[in-house]
């Protein structure tokens, strides 16, 4: 229909997409100590998921924000009351201007979120075992114009992901910044 307009409009695909019903920017998966599925959070990791983008200038947010925005026609969760997505500015979703309206928000934690395994012991203890700050948002592409090719267009809604890079260090040393994570991993870009 946009296109129909006038405006503006392609198809966008998210591999590894991120439904993050409470919005931590967190998916979070719990086992018990025999690592059995719990079953406690509402949020998953679908293979893709499809939106569009259409171009507009946004006198409501500055020109900062102008350019592609995310329209999603399929929202899965209510914004304001009512099943809708948009339209989030791609420039706020890759700088993590979370706090705009338009979903902002759900777009960004479903290019950006990371996946939590956490062991629960009890209702009032757990323990994440499993971090991984790299699944989500992959090959987010559209189609190219005139051809059936993909274009890749992932530097649109986050920066590259950095390299972790682990090793080993006295545990003596550093006992007490150690007590979380027990290891110390340095980012390198």
């Amino acid at each position: 229909v946009l296109r129909c307009l006038g405006i503006p409009t392609r198809v966008i695909t998210n591999f590894n997409s991120a439904h993050d019903k409470n919005l931590n920017l967190s998916i979070d998966k719990y086992i018990d100590v025999s690592g059995n599925n719990l079953h406690l959070s509402e949020d998953s990791v679908w293979n893709f998921h499809v939106w569009n983008e259409s171009w507009f200038i946004r006198r409501d947010l500055g020109s900062f924000y102008d350019g592609w925005q995310v329209l999603d026609a399929t929202p899965q969760e209510k914004s304001k009351g009512i099943y809708q997505c948009g339209p989030a500015s791609t420039r706020a979703i890759k700088e993590g201007d979370v706090n705009l309206d338009y979903d902002s928000p759900f777009v960004f934690a479903a290019v950006n979120a990371d996946c939590v395994t956490w062991i629960r012991y009890s209702k009032k203890r757990k323990e994440r075992i499993y971090s991984d700050t790299r699944k989500i948002g992959k090959f987010i592409s559209t189609k190219a114009v005139g051809t059936n090719s993909r274009v890749d267009v992932t530097a649109n809604y986050k920066y590259p992901e950095v390299k972790e890079i682990s090793f080993k260090i006295s545990y003596s040393q550093y006992k007490n910044s150690l007590m979380d994570d027990r290891k110390i991993l340095v980012t390198a870009v």
